[in-house]
């Protein structure tokens, strides 16, 4: 696909962060950036359970925190 094809993307669309608690794992010491930024809550906690099902937490980045 072209890249004139790709729209950027608008941060302000993305309202749910999820982030990995590697700290749990043992695989990190530091506070870490999201993993990714999602749209919707059910996609960030899909991805949050499949990838790290005892270790993730969803942020809603409006206000609500919900782990």
């Amino acid at each position: 696909m072209s890249a004139q094809m790709l729209l950027p993307p608008d941060p302000a669309e993305y309202r749910y962060a999820l982030y990995c608690h590697s700290h749990a794992l043992g695989l990190s010491h530091q506070p870490r950036p999201p993993v990714a930024l999602y749209r919707d809550e059910q996609s960030a906690r899909l991805h949050g359970v499949r990838m790290w099902p005892s270790a993730f937490e969803v942020v809603d980045l409006q206000g609500e925190h919900r782990p």
